[in-house]
């Protein structure tokens, strides 16, 4: 019903980071060469050029783990930030999330938004139990919200806000879900408005729009007794949503390629739907979720014939 509808939207929030997290492995090196030469250029003598990129961040952060917490606050802001960056861009998801926690006090909007989301991440681990788990998320709302009021000019601070309240829907009960849904559609706008070459905020309004166009009549109804206005949107607005993401990113994430075929399906328009799928269909499937949305493209594909 209108509440597991609900649900997809926050499977979509993690798997667009999921899929996006293959290719920033691209760029490790190219990062980890850059902080290599800030770090030289610090004094720092324990920068060993022939160690590979992951280990030397390992290395670096065995280092500051033994420091007592004040002498890791010592780090500065800019330093903190690219290590933050460069561990998420390798999905070194507890190694982020250990060096963010450790300084979870801070009160700087770009730190937490970073410490939102690794807390988030590593709940969403297959590995993390399902008390940790909630645990976690509720954690990572609590600081996405200190994030979104010590500056709600940061988009990020908004992004992250909407992703974390969505995964309390699976807690807190259908009603709240629901009304939480315009709250999570606010702050999208909200996130987009403030970057508008934010193509996962694009992607992740559009998803909210077609679930809420796609409910049939009955569970609309169903929805109303609990909730007087459910959320409504049409196929047009997502479908403005999906291409605007495609525009400031191309090619970006393969669901995006899949749900622009989905919606022009929905429209009716088959020629438009037959494209974009043809293009999810040859995206290159680096992660499992890749392979679904090929197999389901191929699907789609041949009942157009």
């Amino acid at each position: 019903m209108a509440a597991a509808a609900v649900t997809g939207l926050s499977n979509t929030f993690l798997s667009v980071y999921r899929s996006k997290n293959i290719y920033r492995r691209a760029v490790c090196y190219l990062a980890a060469a850059r902080r290599t030469t800030h770090a030289i250029k610090r004094g720092k003598w324990y920068v060993l050029l022939a160690v590979p990129a992951v280990g030397l961040l390992g290395l670096e952060l065995q280092m500051l783990q033994r420091q007592r917490p004040a002498a890791v606050l010592a780090l500065d802001r800019v330093e903190l930030l690219e290590q933050a960056d460069y561990l998420y861009s390798c999905a070194e998801t507890d190694k982020l999330y250990q060096l963010l926690v450790q300084q979870k006090d801070r009160e700087d909007v770009d730190f937490l938004w970073r410490l939102a989301r690794a807390t988030r991440d590593l709940a969403l681990l297959p590995e993390t139990s399902a008390d940790r788990k909630k645990t976690l998320l509720y954690e990572a709302f609590e600081v996405a919200k200190r994030a979104l009021a010590k500056d709600d000019k940061c988009y990020a601070a908004h992004k992250w806000y909407a992703i974390c309240l969505s995964d309390m829907g699976d807690y807190e009960g259908v009603k709240v879900k629901l009304g939480n849904s315009y709250i999570i559609r606010d702050h999208l706008q909200k996130a987009i408005e403030l970057n508008p070459k934010d193509a996962t905020s694009m992607h992740i309004l559009g998803y909210w729009c077609f679930v809420f166009a796609d409910l049939p009549w009955y569970q609309r109804k169903m929805a109303a007794v609990i909730f007087a206005t459910p959320p409504t949107a049409t196929f047009e607005e997502a479908l403005e949503h999906f291409l605007k993401a495609e525009e400031v990113d191309p090619n970006f994430f393969s669901k995006n390629l899949l749900m622009l075929g989905q919606t022009y399906l929905k429209i009716k328009d088959k020629i438009n739907a037959k494209v974009w799928l043809e293009k999810a269909k040859a995206y290159p499937p680096l992660t499992h979720e890749d392979k679904q949305v090929q197999k389901e493209a191929i699907d789609l594909l041949k009942t157009l014939g």
